[in-house]
């Protein structure tokens, strides 16, 4: 049965409170009325309801959502699609069924630069509140992530795909981020330098403005949280384009923004797939870009953003080398290579699927490794038990399957997996599933091995010398992650020092702390998300030198 409503938000009095103060205390009357951006001025329907009520996400089941509300947001409430010059409607699928969710709406010109405007609106305000104003509210987003976050999961499972066990951990990354940057958002200040005679300089510290935040699919409420974090704490607004496959978790975000109690405007939702990101790229009213996806795309961002000068932030793919030496504990490293492999049915940016094994351990290893992949379930990601969920769409499933035959064909022998999933649950026949695969015999010449398959293939290599592993570890164009298992403390400290990747695990895999940055070395990317640093890329610099005496010239 298909579900289809839309009810009143319920917002608790405590919220509305809260709410209330950050509006009264940072705003002067005029203020206040720039902040409402009311379909009376804007010529929009605005729908201030709930995108769905809890109870419908947390009692929905595989196969029986079906949602029909406006997914773009803007002016503080979802916005219908406008009927002038409408592009036609993209069918969004669930992966673990195969049947449409929901039809995606994508937006034009008009509707960017309603968005822009929107957020450009709400910077005004946003920009002149304290530090400590700002992540109070924060604050609060993160309070509500929290109480909702299971049916944010689920909501996240139906539209993505991944177990739910999985996305209750995205969720909690999420929050945690929002919270973290809402403490940093109160200490963001300059530097004084005394200077001859009593004169002095300092700096501050300025938001951008409009930021721009285009998301992947893989993790689309996560991604959406690690960008708008950092940029709201700045002082900046953002206007985001969620992938055009997981359209829905991303206004979820934004409806709890608001709830929060952000100036409407601050947070904005622009549905799309190129020609959208296109618009936001090139807008002159937008400030900087952060784009999370593949590298032809992030190339093309570069370009477009370079017409006006814009800063970007761009994670890219990877093909990251995982180095396991004789001297490791053989469970840990197991254990290591399936989180590098087959968190999010492969789906991820920074695994390490290049799984190079010492020589003398290889056969315990494989004999190991391919034990447990067999024992992951598959099958229908709402349930508890499940670790794999479905990929993302029939065509990439295609692709990664044709990875394996083509790596088969190369000479690699398929070790396990590798196949469509074909699941006993009807529900599930039509599913975008396919068994978790390990690959021996391979070469770093193989297609497999040189490029991203992004899905749930591990290719095992052997190797002799730390030189030897060291050097064909590095001869990629990607570096965005990098591991080593071993015992080995100087060992690992000179493979860290060595290897050319953003990010080096020891002895662990794919963890991901807020409080440290990620990002990429060579084609996966630069700037950074998460940590202090990323401060630096949602703000800049101002330098004010004030002369105490007279000033001295030559003329």
């Amino acid at each position: 049965m298909a579900i289809s409503c839309s009810v009143d938000r319920d917002t608790p009095s405590s919220i509305m409170a809260i709410s209330l103060f950050a509006l009264i205390r940072t705003s002067t009357p005029s203020e206040m009325l720039q902040q409402s951006c009311s379909a009376a001025q804007t010529g929009l329907e605005i729908l201030r309801t709930r995108l769905l009520p809890s109870t419908v996400i947390r009692s929905a089941c595989t196969g029986t959502l079906q949602l029909k509300e406006p997914l773009n947001f803007w002016c503080g409430g979802r916005v219908k699609p406008s009927t002038k010059d409408a592009r036609p409607s993209e069918p969004v699928y669930e992966p673990a069924t195969g049947r449409v969710l929901c039809e995606m709406f994508p937006c034009g010109p008009a509707e960017v630069e309603q968005a822009v405007q929107s957020a450009q609106s709400a910077f005004k305000t946003w920009s002149q509140m304290s530090g400590m104003e700002r992540g109070r509210v924060m604050l609060e987003a993160a309070r509500i992530i929290r109480e909702q976050r299971e049916e944010i999961a689920n909501m996240e499972v139906i539209n993505n795909g991944k177990s739910i066990f999985e996305a209750r951990i995205d969720i909690d990354i999420a929050w945690q981020c929002i919270e973290y940057y809402a403490g940093i958002a109160g200490t963001l200040a300059g530097q004084h330098v005394q200077l001859p005679g009593g004169s002095f300089a300092y700096t501050r510290r300025e938001p951008l403005g409009v930021c721009v935040g285009i998301g992947a699919w893989n993790y689309p409420f996560q991604i959406a949280a690690w960008k708008s974090a950092p940029a709201l704490a700045c002082g900046n607004a953002m206007v985001f384009k969620p992938s055009p496959m997981t359209p829905v978790t991303a206004v979820i975000l934004a409806e709890i923004y608001a709830q929060a109690g952000v100036p409407e405007g601050l947070f904005n939702v622009v549905q799309g797939s190129a020609e959208t990101g296109s618009l936001l790229c090139l807008h002159p009213g937008v400030a900087k870009v952060s784009f999370t996806g593949s590298v032809p795309t992030g190339i093309k961002i570069m370009e477009m953003s370079a017409k006006h000068v814009k800063p970007v932030t761009l994670e890219l793919g990877g093909k990251s080398p995982l180095i396991i030496f004789s001297d490791c504990s053989l469970e840990n490293a197991v254990n290591g290579a399936l989180m590098a492999n087959f968190l999010s049915q492969g789906e991820v940016c920074c695994n390490g699927t290049r799984v190079f094994v010492q020589r003398d351990i290889l056969e315990p290893f494989l004999e190991e490794v391919v034990k447990k992949t067999r024992g992951i379930k598959i099958g229908d990601p709402l349930q508890e038990g499940t670790r794999m969920g479905a990929l993302i769409s029939k065509p990439h499933l295609d692709r990664v399957l044709g990875f394996v035959r083509q790596a088969k064909q190369q000479g690699a022998t398929v070790l396990c997996g590798g196949e469509p999933y074909v699941s006993e649950d009807p529900k599930l026949k039509s599913g975008y599933f396919m068994s978790p695969c390990v690959l021996s015999n391979c070469t770093d010449e193989m297609t497999c091995v040189k490029e991203e398959i992004f899905g749930p293939v591990m290719s095992v290599l052997p190797f002799d010398t730390e030189e030897e592993v060291l050097q064909r570890a590095n001869n990629t164009t990607f570096g965005l992650a990098s591991g080593v298992f071993t015992r080995d403390v100087s060992r690992a400290h000179r493979m860290a020092a060595k290897l050319q990747a953003g990010t080096c695990f020891v002895n662990t895999y794919n963890a991901s702390p807020v409080e440290m940055p990620f990002g990429g070395y060579k084609m996966s990317g630069f700037g950074r998300e998460n940590g202090t640093v990323t401060v630096e890329y949602y703000s800049q610099l101002k330098t004010v030198i004030m002369e105490m005496g007279d000033v001295e010239s030559p003329f």
